[in-house]
Order: structure tokens, then C-alpha cells, then sequence
């Protein structure tokens, strides 16, 4: 059925239908159930894809945070809350999902040194909120790649690295995640960029994302060369280290800020 067939089907324009589709905008469960009955789906599908409208146009947990949550990271939350694996490259911190309080607090501080108290409060919050997904029964896989010198940026003092780091160390041990950080030694290598995250989904329908940041914002690049290129570069700079290795420096820089 062609464009113009199913926009006459709603009585709207034939572009309507295409935002649609490309999920533009949301989709309004009166015009799931009109087009499915137009294209012959039986009651029961349409019963499903109906219910299934409802929820997608449900807002997420995070919604509530939308004061202190910038535009362009509310799509971060949603794309981590339905992955089923995320990979992550951080060049300068602790990637965010395995942050302690006290070293997320600082963090967003100097992130967004005019907050005041309360919104700094909400801010660290919502991030340690976003950490409950490791805890599900479905967790998603993280592995997460990390600089060396994330361990030497001090972020608090000595007291809250040392509390990051054996976060880290404990972490490490869940099957679901993994802590690779690349050593000093490895020298310049294909990663040496900016942060990004990788996600994929258990919806084989879903194509895999990339998103990386900029200082006004972020990109979320689903083109299939860009989302090959970070994640080529996120296994090369995986076999720069080892887990014995990651561990070991873990656990001597964990000594240096005892």
C-alpha cells in the first residue's frame, strides 16, 4: 500500500504517514488501530500493537528528573534502560553507571558549577537511579574501557578514589561486566578520543546505536560505518590490556590513596 493509500485511510497527508513510520513523532493509538485494520491485521494483533503504542508514548521513570535532565540526554537514559549490551569508552572519568556517590557528586559539580544544592542533589540521584538496571534480573552486558588516567584524575580527594576504585574492583567481578583500563604504556592508540557509547538491542528490528559527546551536547549516530568505526575501536583498545592486568592496577592505584 502505498503512502498516499494510508494517509487517505486517516485523512491525513501522505507525510504524516512518513514521520510515522520513521518514528518522527509519536504514534497515536487510533491511527495504529485504523492503518493495522487497513493493511488486514486481525483482532488480535491489533490488540497487541495498540497496547504496544500505549506503552511506547508512556513517559520513562527518568521523566520525573526532567528539570535537571538536558534535552539531549533524555534519549541516552531511554537507549540504556532497553539495551541489552552497552559498551562504553571513557577517556577522562568513570563511566557514569558505576559511579559512587560521592565521586558522581563531584563529577557533576564541576560539570555544572552553577547548580545550586538542590538540583546538584537531583543530578546525582538520577544518576545512581540509572544503576539499578545492573541489578535486574534482564541486565544488560557492560563492558566498559577506561584510560588509565581516570585513576590518577583526582576526583574529591584520596578518600573517594579509593571508594571508586574498589567499586571498580567489585564490580569487575559480576559476570555481566567487565573493566578493561588501558595502560599509559599502550601509547597512542585508535581510541584516544572522545567518550562514546555503544548499545544494542535484543530487538533484532532495532538498529544499533553510538553515542558521543560534544561540549554543548551529543551525537547519536546509527549509520552503519559510524557504529562499525567505534565499535572496531572499542575491541582494539580491549586487547591493549588484560583483566589480570585492569586488576592489578586497580588495586595498586587503590594503595596510593589509602
Amino acid at each position: 500500500m502505498s503512502l498516499d493509500d494510508a494517509a487517505r485511510a486517516l485523512r491525513v497527508t501522505p507525510l504524516t504517514i512518513r514521520r510515522l513510520e520513521k518514528a518522527e513523532v509519536a504514534l497515536k493509538p487510533l491511527y495504529v488501530e485504523k492503518l493495522l485494520e487497513t493493511y488486514g491485521a486481525d483482532r488480535q494483533e491489533r490488540d497487541e500493537f495498540v497496547a504496544f503504542a500505549e506503552r511506547a508514548n508512556e513517559p520513562g521513570w527518568w521523566h520525573t528528573y526532567r528539570d535537571v535532565l538536558p534535552t539531549w540526554f533524555s534519549a541516552y537514559v531511554s537507549l540504556e534502560t532497553g539495551a541489552k549490551t552497552l559498551r562504553t569508552y571513557e577517556p577522562h572519568y568513570t563511566t557514569g553507571l558505576l559511579q559512587t556517590r560521592e565521586y558522581a557528586r563531584h563529577v557533576l559539580s564541576g560539570g555544572f558549577p552553577n547548580d545550586s544544592d538542590e538540583d546538584l542533589e537531583r543530578r546525582v540521584n538520577l544518576r545512581l537511579r540509572r544503576q539499578a538496571l545492573l541489578e535486574r534480573s534482564d541486565a544488560p552486558t557492560l563492558w566498559v574501557v577506561m584510560e588509565e588516567a581516570v585513576l590518577h584524575r583526582v576526583v574529591g580527594g584520596p578518600e573517594v578514589m579509593r571508594e571508586q576504585i574498589e567499586r571498580l574492583l567489585e564490580v569487575s567481578e559480576l559476570q555481566h561486566v567487565s573493566v578493561d583500563i588501558v595502560p599509559f604504556t599502550a601509547g597512542a592508540h585508535v581510541g584516544a578520543c572522545a567518550p562514546f557509547t555503544y548499545f544494542r538491542f535484543a530487538e533484532p528490528e532495532l538498529p544499533d546505536v553510538v553515542y558521543t559527546e560534544i561540549l554543548s551536547g551529543a551525537m547519536y549516530l546509527d549509520q552503519r560505518s559510524d557504529v562499525v568505526a567505534h565499535l572496531e575501536a572499542h575491541s582494539r583498545m580491549s586487547l591493549l590490556t588484560s583483566d589480570a592486568h585492569s586488576r592489578a592496577l586497580l588495586n595498586r592505584m587503590r594503595k596510593e590513596y589509602s
